[in-house]
């Protein structure tokens, strides 16, 4: 990551303004999107959105050549331009022969997209531009931050400033009055304009029609009062037939600003008359940049089902922090950084792919079921294939993947660490490491690790087994939850075995695009796992509880490994995190509670990888009360705590913000003891209310039932 790109992080998450306004924005929109949703099976919907979209995009020259004929049968101009220079030339000479002088605009990205208001300025032309949000930031001299709302960042003092200095005139922050200044300014632009430019939401190939959601009704305005009106409209906004629309239409205001329906639908199937009687010319563009070759790669194709709703940016932890001028390019955020890795170069995505933490929020909104966190790391594994591992990250992945050395210096951290270890934490680390334990403390290694202890631990000898595959802070930072696993599954029958060989589930590697290094520790594991007849293999750790049910199967399929992906398959089916096994087996009878406990007040963090990709949540919240302690949920209580494994060592300057907007919720609570599933929240959770000073208990969910459940 360059450092100039660093510091535009660091003076983004210093800027209070910022991170209030979209903090603020990022709160209120998932009360108001659930809201919004009320009545509707979102599910079924966006699987609706999805299976259209997808259709689409696997046909695009067939509705291509269809939308030509029926909108050129009705009187309009098409054009289609595979490239931005074709789509900027064609628009310059529709002006030269028309002698326009004058260009009005409505929000277009596919026109930031190219850069097309510099071109037509630097060509003579006026351009202005009509959207409220897109006005305010062409007087700023920026570009947008957010898809949907372009100017979220500005404050209001910021705009009145602005404006005043537009009208020549002292402006105060009061909206309305700011409101009626842009309509007075922007009214003569819409009378004296040659030529209206706007986007398109959709393109309707059964009917050649262009469909227009707007709220401030400035895009019916650009496409009537001008005698020329151009759209300039991606590929991917293609729909097959008409009533493909609907149920784009009932999600997209929902899930971009939590509406149930914007103040503007406009279709436009033709041109009309002029008010002077002559025929407006109306020329619609069918821009590809790529596109087309984005829709025949087999992990991009499914970004041609984007919606630009925008509700990716809505509920990203690292969004609402660093907004849209660091994390994005012409598009932003998750779904920026795919953009923008496509229409304009790989390598230009390479620092904004970076800020992802992979926590999976945008994956659960998307209207489209786009899968951007997956999308994110095959940017990082072609980014890898194409410049290679970097110097740090070899030496790092080398070490991991020599299973006996990595242990071994483990080991030995234990004992060097000593010296800055107090009560189980480090709490500061000396030096060019000082950055490390800012707002947190670490762990400090074991001095014994779990696969040692194991081997002293008596179990009684059962029929029924399972392998526990513990992950490397298990193992080295908290044995005692290992330990405490092995208690629990030995009440219920079942004796665990601990696979000497099992080594890094290849998060790690996987998660900074080093597949190959990720693929090794897959092929590792699932030998060591599979090695005893086994009925489940078990974790405790969400991250690795996810490689061993899905990732070690896609790093394989990826890499070509197609021989390990049987084993694969079968370690996949045997896998299985704590919670739901514990569940599954109080279920069956074979786990009871101790009645008439009352154990205090707990609170639940959801960790990322056990709520989104597992989809489980209600089975430790059930085991915790079942036990006898006392739920009061927290605000956001599956939001992102920032630890996000190597994330919070690479970048800490947004770790830090998010873990004490986590401890804020918890304390919050007023509950004494925070509980989750995940060894890294545990760790990222528990070294924050340390420095904090907080008395409230961090513990994984396995501590705080060992004591509690009893066999049959």
């Amino acid at each position: 990551m360059k450092k100039e790109f660093k510091d535009s992080v660091s003076k983004a998450v210093h800027n209070a303004t910022l991170t209030t306004a979209l903090g603020k924005f990022s709160e209120a929109y998932k009360v108001n999107r659930a809201k919004a949703y009320e009545g509707i099976d979102f599910e079924a919907l966006r699987q609706n959105i999805a299976d259209r979209k997808a259709f689409a995009a696997s046909h695009i020259d067939l509705l291509a050549a269809s939308f030509k004929i029926k909108a050129e049968a009705l009187g309009a101009k098409v054009f289609l331009a595979d490239s931005p220079d074709k789509v900027k030339e064609y628009i310059l000479k529709v002006a030269r022969d028309n002698n326009v002088k004058n260009v009005v605009k409505s929000k277009s990205m596919a026109s930031e997209e190219i850069h097309l208001n510099d071109f037509l300025i630097k060509n003579g032309m006026s351009v202005k531009e009509t959207d409220l949000g897109e006005w305010i930031i062409q007087l700023a001299g920026q570009k947008p931050s957010h898809m949907v709302m372009p100017a979220i960042h500005m404050t209001k003092e910021e705009v009145a400033e602005l404006f005043g200095k537009e009208v020549h005139e002292r402006l105060t922050t009061d909206i309305p009055r700011l409101v009626e200044v842009a309509r007075k300014e922007l009214r003569s632009k819409f009378l004296e304009a040659d030529m209206g430019i706007t986007g398109g939401n959709l393109a309707v190939a059964e009917t050649g029609s262009i469909v227009l959601v707007t709220n401030e009704g400035n895009a019916r305005m650009v496409t009537t009062l001008p005698k020329i009106h151009i759209a300039l409209v991606g590929i991917e906004k293609f729909v097959e037939k008409f009533e493909d629309i609907v149920p784009i239409l009932t999600a997209l205001p929902r899930s971009a600003t939590a509406q149930l329906l914007t103040s503007y639908c406009s279709i436009i199937t033709g041109p009309v008359e002029n008010t002077d009687g002559s025929m407006k010319q109306l020329h619609i563009i069918l821009m590809d940049n790529r596109r087309t070759e984005m829709s025949h790669d087999v992990k991009f194709k499914q970004a041609m089902q984007c919606i630009r709703c925008g509700s990716c940016l809505n509920v990203c932890p690292i969004f609402r922090l660093v907004g849209g001028h660091v994390f994005g390019s012409v598009y932003t955020g998750g779904i920026g950084t795919i953009l923008t890795a496509w229409f304009e170069a790989l390598q230009n995505s390479e620092d904004i792919q970076g800020l992802c933490i992979q926590c999976g929020n945008c994956k659960e909104v998307c209207p489209g079921k786009l899968d951007i966190p997956d999308m994110i790391l095959e940017i990082r594994r072609r980014l890898v294939v194409d410049k290679g591992q970097s110097l740090t990250q070899k030496a790092i992945f080398s070490v991991v993947n020599n299973r006996k050395l990595f242990h071994s210096m483990l080991r030995a951290a234990s004992i060097t660490g000593k010296p800055f270890t107090s009560g189980g934490f480090i709490r500061h680390l000396p030096f060019f490491l000082s950055e490390l334990t800012e707002g947190r403390s670490l762990p400090a290694i074991a001095a014994e690790p779990f696969r040692d202890r194991f081997k002293k631990i008596k179990q009684p000898k059962l029929k029924e087994k399972a392998a526990f595959y513990a992950g490397c802070l298990i193992d080295f930072a908290y044995p005692e939850m290992g330990e405490s696993l092995i208690k629990i599954l030995n009440k219920a029958g079942i004796e665990v075995i601990f696979p000497q060989d099992q080594t890094c589930c290849g998060a790690p590697a996987r998660y900074n695009g080093a597949y190959e290094v990720a693929g090794n520790n897959a092929v590792d594991n699932i030998t060591a796992l599979l090695k005893e007849d086994v009925k489940y293999v078990v974790s405790a750790c969400p991250t690795c509880t996810v490689a061993l049910e899905h990732e070690f199967i896609a790093t394989l399929e990826s890499l070509g490994r197609t021989d390990w992906i049987p084993q694969a398959k079968k370690l996949a089916e045997k896998a299985v995190d704590f919670s739901t096994l514990v569940k599954r087996l109080v279920d069956e009878g074979r786990l009871s509670f101790r009645q008439g406990q009352k154990l205090g007040s707990f609170t639940y963090h959801d960790s990322c990888h056990l709520r989104r990709t597992l989809k489980v949540f209600e089975q430790p919240r059930e085991l915790l009360q079942k036990a006898g302690y006392q739920l009061t949920e927290m605000f956001e209580c599956d939001m992102c705590c920032g630890m996000g494994g190597s994330y919070s060592i690479k970048l800490p300057e947004i770790s830090a913000p998010i873990l004490q907007r986590k401890l804020a919720n918890i304390k919050n609570t007023g509950a004494s003891i925070v509980a989750m599933d995940c060894p890294g929240c545990v760790m990222q959770i528990g070294g924050g209310l340390h420095q904090d000073g907080a008395p409230i208990k961090v513990k994984h969910t396995l501590e705080l039932l060992v004591d509690q459940v009893e066999g049959k």
